[in-house]
């Protein structure tokens, strides 16, 4: 999966705050995530988070 910093990712599952929304802060073997709904960060190994990720959503290349 082509997953990139500062990519926005559309989860499966809400998180409890409600959101849905993560970005993407750091990338390797853990992806460090931020909701953007309230803020929180987390580390989440990459093969969770590969199976997680319902969309990835990136701003237009120019």
């Amino acid at each position: 999966m082509d997953v990139r910093l500062g990519d926005v990712l559309l989860m499966k599952k809400p998180h409890p705050c409600g959101g849905r929304e993560w970005d993407v802060l750091r990338i390797g073997m853990d992806f460090r995530l931020r909701c953007r709904t309230c803020g929180r960060e987390m580390m989440v190994p990459r093969g969770k988070a590969e199976k997680a990720i319902k969309k990835i959503i990136r701003e237009t290349e120019e």
